[in-house]
């Protein structure tokens, strides 16, 4: 096991711990309004603030993980014919 991977596990566990802390602090339900989709525009999602958050976390981590690991149609290590 490598540094690297260790820095990673704890950099995961402290913003996991940052969502745990939100979801305890935030039971209260809102209004979430985001227009630029156009599905909320006329009727907002009413739900809890932690789920919200926990969902825009999500959405940010899987289309930042998506951009990471595309590699962009180049092949890595390969002769071009």
């Amino acid at each position: 096991m490598s540094f690297q991977t260790v820095v990673k596990t704890v950099l995961i566990l402290a913003l996991l711990f940052v969502m745990l802390y939100v979801g305890m602090n935030n039971p209260h339900a809102i209004d979430f309004r985001f227009p630029i989709a156009g599905i909320t525009a006329k009727q907002p999602i009413h739900a809890p603030a932690a789920i919200i958050y926990f969902c825009v976390f999500a959405v940010g981590v899987l289309a930042g993980t998506l951009l990471h690991s595309s590699k962009g149609g180049k092949k890595s290590g390969g002769k071009e014919k």
